[in-house]
């Protein structure tokens, strides 16, 4: 990805937001420019279609998620630990309201209506999580510290579809501890 301008960056930054309150047709242009202070044209000079903004955004967030995810492994040599960590930081992030969902959850479920450059990666998002949680699976099946009743391939599929409908479940019941409740029996199940 090439190196953005200033604006390019706060236009980003402003828009995560928009997404999260309200999907890809939940904000516009004209959103943008009243919150960045900018004009709909000065947008437009740095993300030409709204499309191509979305398109950045989620594969910056991905590399984003990619990144922590290493940092994690790094961190943490415990399958079972990675896993609690993985879910403690989603507990967090929608406990204190800093990212109350994840962005391309919410994306994938307005799937059939996004424009396919955006909707493609959102699915390298969602493969790349996949990916890694099998990893994490594998290496707790090898180790010992896990235990599944599936391949770790559906194992890491039924967690990452638990974990993102317990995300909305907390937004829809309003209630953070929601999601500590649906996925602490997971985790726990997985660890026993």
């Amino acid at each position: 990805m090439t190196e953005l301008s200033s604006t390019a960056e706060e236009i980003l930054r402003r828009t995560r937001p928009l997404i999260l309150s309200g999907g890809y047709d939940g904000f516009s242009y004209a959103d943008i420019s009243t919150i960045v202070g900018i004009r709909k044209a000065s947008i437009h000079h740095h993300f030409p279609t709204k499309a191509q903004l979305v398109r950045i955004l989620v594969e910056r967030y991905r590399r984003e998620a990619v990144e922590g995810l290493q940092k994690m492994d790094e961190a943490i040599a415990d399958p079972a630990e990675k896993l609690r960590a993985y879910t403690g930081y989603w507990q967090s992030c929608i406990t204190s309201g800093s990212e109350p969902f994840c962005v391309c959850a919410l994306l994938a479920s307005q799937m059939p209506a996004l424009p396919d450059e955006v909707a493609a990666e959102v699915r390298v998002h969602f493969r790349a999580l996949a990916t890694w949680l099998t990893s994490v699976f594998r290496d707790g099946l090898e180790q010992g510290s896990l235990h599944m009743a599936h391949d770790p391939e559906i194992e890491a599929e039924v967690f990452v579809a638990t974990v993102h409908g317990a995300m909305l479940s907390s937004r829809a019941h309003g209630d953070p501890a929601v999601f500590e409740m649906i996925v602490r029996p997971l985790v726990e199940r997985l660890v026993k």
